[in-house]
């Protein structure tokens, strides 16, 4: 009973504190400026289908593709089990689907254990292309001593919870065989009987070892369940609501301010009567609070991968722009905002803006809008989105932008099109004469 008691407090504990930091950012998300993403239904479920769970855009780098695979499967698939711990915890049973599901529960512990042996396989790769291969995607100025050591806890932590799923399973089936106290023939154990002889044959070590990787295999699931809004791996959740509400026009296609658009149809059309779509509170995108809650979602559904980076053009050729650290600072700009909200109230203002404090204007203007960035991205984020609309900003704002710029913005005004020559001239090069 006092087991129960202790396991139902941590539990309740845990639930409580993830549901709070969830809530937190969920709070920041909707900071944004709303945007409507409800269209289409049909297409957002087929996308989330393919995207999300299918995971059809990680096969484009095959070895990541497999064996981020076997963790994805086993995460989901596991879980079964961990259901089967948390029942046995609160009632004090042990392997409580043992009996009711009969020859099949023999058949799921052994797919557990298959799966528990590919995600240790995954991420010892995993934690060998960090550490020792040293790919050039995981690295950049973005990614500091905190983003390469977040990916090497998750790495170790998960191998460590398999490692003791797998004990307790060892040590579960000696005491099997040792026909001890409730211990009774439950399951198949195809890997951990491999391990069962190397551990002690008393009963009495052979118990307590049980119950040591028992209650650490649950408690560093919960302590995990906890460190997620800490980290990139929140991504396991957002990237299903992430990839629902996906923007379904093309790629090419950009937004326009409906209060602009209007003022346009204006001059052109005297006549025109605009529909009130109320003043916009600025042009562009300052600060993260300009940017919508998909925007927002999105930087917190950044798993870090630097897929789009590796492709970015701008970064290949030495320029500034690491569209994974316009992700990063997003993020980190939007959890400051809140943690702001928290401690001083909604009127609070730290000085800050993501324009120039977080991300420089020479790397907003390195973007070629190539779109590279977001056909790589594993979860359909967009960097470009936030890239444009803080261009937006300091060209319709502040009135700043390079000298090329300006003088294709002249010369648009002037003569009609991007190029210094007049309407008369254009059509000169046709006459070689």
């Amino acid at each position: 009973m006092i087991a129960q008691a202790i396991f139902i407090i941590i539990l309740g504990a845990a639930i409580y504190l993830f549901a709070k930091n969830a809530g937190k950012i969920r709070r920041n998300i909707l900071l944004g400026k709303d945007t409507d993403r409800s269209d289409q239904p049909a297409v957002r479920w087929k996308v989330m289908a393919k995207i999300a769970l299918g995971q059809t855009k990680m096969v484009k780098r095959p070895v990541a593709a497999v064996m981020h695979f076997f963790i994805y499967i086993g995460f989901i698939i596991i879980n079964l089990e961990v259901l089967e711990i948390m029942i046995d915890g609160i009632f004090g049973s042990h392997r409580i689907f043992a009996h009711p599901l009969g020859g099949l529960y023999g058949l799921l512990i052994g797919g557990f254990e298959g799966l528990a042996v590919l995600v240790l396989i995954a991420c010892v790769v995993f934690l060998c292309r960090r550490n020792i291969v040293h790919l050039k995607r995981f690295t950049g100025t973005e990614m500091t001593a905190w983003p390469k050591s977040d990916a090497n806890y998750i790495l170790i932590t998960e191998i460590l919870l398999m490692t003791a799923f797998l004990t307790m399973n060892a040590a579960d089936y000696k005491l099997q065989l040792l026909h001890f106290e409730h211990y009774v023939k439950a399951g198949s154990f195809p890997i951990s009987s491999l391990i069962a002889p190397l551990l002690p044959n008393r009963s009495g070590a052979l118990v307590i070892l049980e119950r040591v990787c028992w209650w650490f295999h649950i408690v560093g699931i919960l302590i995990f369940l906890n460190y997620l809004p800490y980290s990139k791996h929140f991504h396991i959740l957002l990237a299903f609501p992430n990839t629902y509400y996906s923007n379904l026009n093309k790629k090419g296609k950009f937004t326009n301010m409906a209060s602009v658009t209007n003022e346009v149809k204006a001059m052109l059309d005297p006549s025109f009567v605009p529909e009130n779509t109320g003043e916009p509170a600025r042009f562009g995108v300052k600060d993260v609070t300009d940017l919508t809650w998909k925007n927002l979602m999105e930087a917190y559904t950044c798993t870090e991968c630097g897929r789009c980076t590796s492709v970015c053009p701008a970064n290949i050729t030495g320029k500034l722009l690491s569209p994974r650290k316009i992700m990063m600072d997003t993020r980190d700009r939007i959890t400051e905002v809140g943690n702001n909200l928290d401690k001083h109230g909604k009127d609070y203002d730290d000085g800050k803006t993501l324009l120039d404090n977080y991300i420089t204007r020479e790397e907003l203007w390195a973007c070629t809008t190539c779109n590279a960035c977001v056909e790589a991205c594993p979860v359909n984020i967009n960097p470009l989105e936030i890239i444009t609309e803080m261009r937006r900003y300091i060209v319709m704002e502040e009135s700043q932008a390079p000298a090329s710029l300006n003088n294709m913005f002249g010369n648009v005004e002037n003569n009609g099109a991007p190029w210094k020559y007049s309407q008369a001239d254009r059509f000169n090069w046709s006459n070689p004469s």
